[in-house]
């Protein structure tokens, strides 16, 4: 299997991927560059795949690069996090497929429709399964959160993956409209049953900034 690396320059993150005569697959727009020999591939998809891909809002032209040598993914301000697969199946939160292993299945997940349209996660979302790794865009540092037949409730976007065999839905905060209104949290996500669930609750940017007034106070302090 290739071998994925996070690199942090500057503040800034990107993926390193080095093939050894193998293939993985990224999102679409996702190249910086590449060294070596490596073929790049993109499929024409068949007429199914090309009407769901319209009605699930999923890029389907996910090229696929095989040969030896290095590539390069493109950097961000947030963050990668390499998510190991050992024969289960995981739901990723809408944006969060980066790339994967050759040997890894990439389709997708269809939402409920009250919770799709309430959750702003949408009908669908990107289901990955198989064996190797899968890099996910993470605003920051990622935090694994196990169940065993417990509830899980998370605001906003900061579940980035979860388990297939979790079930999700969405609640309100609070058993009435006005007391979730008041409480400044209307909708939130519930996990619940046995499995993981990935969260990426602090970002970046958010840790940098604590890291530089922490030296201007040093600074001050000396």
């Amino acid at each position: 299997m290739a071998d994925f690396k996070i690199i942090e320059r500057e503040g800034s993150r990107l993926v390193k991927v080095v093939l050894n005569n193998e293939t993985v697959r990224t999102e679409s727009g996702a190249l910086h560059y590449m060294r070596g020999t490596i073929t790049m591939q993109t499929q024409t998809p068949s007429a199914g795949g090309f009407l769901k891909s319209l009605a699930t809002g999923e890029n389907i032209f996910r090229p696929t690069y095989t040969g030896t040598g290095e590539l390069y993914l493109e950097p961000s301000l947030s963050g990668y996090h390499i998510l190991e697969l050992a024969g289960e199946e995981w739901i990723l939160d809408r944006g969060a497929y980066w790339a994967s292993d050759g040997s890894v299945e990439v389709s997708i997940e269809r939402n409920k429709l009250l919770t799709g349209l309430a959750g702003g996660e949408g009908l669908f979302q990107t289901k990955v399964k198989g064996r190797g790794q899968v890099v996910m865009v993470a605003q920051g540092p990622v935090e694994a959160v196990e169940l065993r037949g417990e509830r899980l409730v998370v605001d906003g976007n900061f579940a980035i993956a979860r388990t297939g065999a979790l079930n999700y839905k969405v609640e309100k905060a609070t058993k009435s409209v006005v007391g979730s209104m008041t409480s400044g949290e209307f909708l939130v996500n519930v996990f619940e049953g046995n499995g993981t669930v990935l969260i990426a609750p602090v970002p970046y940017w958010q840790v940098l900034l604590l890291r530089q007034v922490a030296a201007a106070a040093a600074r001050t302090a000396s």
